[in-house]
């Protein structure tokens, strides 16, 4: 049979779909991209918030149409958002035929089996890392090192839906590792809800630092960088690594929300004002040509006036290079939920709005010091007209910063590191001639 994919949310919940693509097609299915030709469309979601329930919901509409105009038979609806409220989708989408809750993943291959009655007593019934068919090209992949969440911020639902902190094993991470670099892959980027705190659970102590060292001696890999840093367990160490390791990329994430003492205090986050000012003074000092990105939270519960204020002096004065808002929203179940002094939202709008045209005043000045550069470029694409290619910088992560379109010049080989000169930037992105 076809089975056509379509994955929303996060990065991990997209290595989730990719180890469901390698399971189906070990099984003999054959993978399409287009609904209309797809028997089976399955359909992860992410449960996060407001707006990411809405996509979902509306994704699921619009494939279940491919039933009256496609060759679909079947819906199947996995991820956070069936882990969340399965029993009210049951009730209010008949058009689809089968929901997995996360919790279920171990016995896909039974609900499967036993959704489209075909004969696969022999095959393996559970979702495995080294199974997965990777999508993001073939040059960068994520590598997932844990699951679940343990920090209980008072606005996230992820512990509830994901479960507590589990890391896994060192071995196996480097076992898949080992196979996507002898798959081709350059570039490979460390996920978690908190990588930062990888190895706790496990081993006692925080791992990253060895693992990431181990990693950088795989020869094949060029690039490696590591997502969701939170600023309380970014340790010396890790500092040292980024700075002194040529493959780790000098890029920190990390999600901060929130300066204000109290508001941090109601969300639950374990930094203040003081020691996340430190660090960043800190990780800019050894590294000085770092690229750090965080995210903020606005609209949270009991921000006030003044706290608002406090947060859009820091986001000016620090001048963060990468820079991501959320408005606050209201998740079923979390304590924030239940907080009194919830904002409106078209405060919260003008609140967010503000903060994006900070930022965006910020990057322009940002962007400006790369002009005249010279910067070393991974090769992606090429535009539709072939006027340029299309690549990134180490400082940049794929479908969350900019891009660099370097003039054809030259034929380039996709997937390949070419040395560039940029000669102009744009409003996000920077525009570079080929070295040579």
């Amino acid at each position: 049979m076809k089975i056509g994919f379509v994955s929303l949310g996060c990065s991990k919940n997209l290595v989730d779909t990719e180890m469901m693509i390698g399971l189906f097609k070990n099984n003999n299915y054959e993978i399409v991209n287009n609904p209309k030709n797809a028997e089976i469309i399955l359909i992860n979601t992410c449960g996060f918030i407001e707006s990411a329930k809405e996509e979902g919901i509306n994704t699921i509409l619009e494939m279940s149409k491919y039933k009256k105009t496609g060759k679909c038979k079947y819906i199947i609806v996995t991820g956070c958002l069936v882990q969340r409220y399965k029993e009210e989708l049951e009730k209010a989408l008949p058009e689809v035929d089968l929901f997995m809750t996360i919790d279920e993943y171990d016995n896909i291959w039974k609900k499967i089996e036993k959704l489209i009655s075909k004969d696969n007593n022999n095959k393996k019934e559970y979702l495995d890392y080294m199974e997965r068919v990777v999508t993001t090209g073939n040059t960068t992949a994520y590598l997932k090192i844990a699951e679940g969440c343990s920090n209980r911020c008072t606005y996230c639902a992820i512990p509830d839906i994901r479960g507590p902190y589990v890391s896994r094993k060192m071995e196996d991470i480097l076992e898949e590792a080992n196979m996507l670099a002898k798959n081709g892959y350059k570039e490979i980027i460390v996920i978690a809800q908190d990588t930062t705190k990888y190895g706790l659970d496990l081993y006692g102590e925080q791992k990253l630092v060895e693992l990431l060292n181990k990693l950088s001696k795989i020869k094949e890999f060029k690039w490696i960088r590591f997502l969701y840093a939170y600023p309380e367990t970014i340790t010396e160490d890790l500092i040292q690594l980024v700075k002194t390791n040529p493959k780790i990329c000098k890029y920190f994430d990390i999600p901060i929300q929130h300066i204000s003492d109290k508001v941090l205090k109601r969300m639950n986050r374990k930094s203040d004002e003081n020691s996340i000012k430190k660090l960043i003074t800190k990780i800019r000092e050894e590294i000085p040509n770092v690229v750090i990105r965080t995210s903020l939270i606005v609209g949270f519960p009991g921000e006030t006036e003044e706290d608002f204020n406090k947060l859009y002096e820091f986001v000016k004065e620090t001048k963060f290079d990468k820079l991501g808002t959320f408005m606050y929203s209201k998740e079923d179940g979390t304590p924030a939920s239940r907080l009194k002094e919830q904002i409106h939202h078209n405060t919260k709008k003008s609140r967010y709005n503000k903060i994006m045209k900070l930022q965006q005043i910020n990057l322009n000045e940002i962007l400006q010091k790369y002009v005249n550069k010279e910067l070393e470029v991974l090769v992606e694409d090429i535009t539709f007209d072939g006027k340029y290619y299309v690549g990134r910088t180490e400082f940049d992560v794929p479908d969350m910063d900019g891009i660099v379109y370097i003039k054809n010049t030259k034929k380039l080989q996709i997937g390949t590191f070419v040395r560039c000169k940029i000669i102009e930037k744009q409003e996000y992105d920077l525009i570079a001639n080929i070295i040579g």
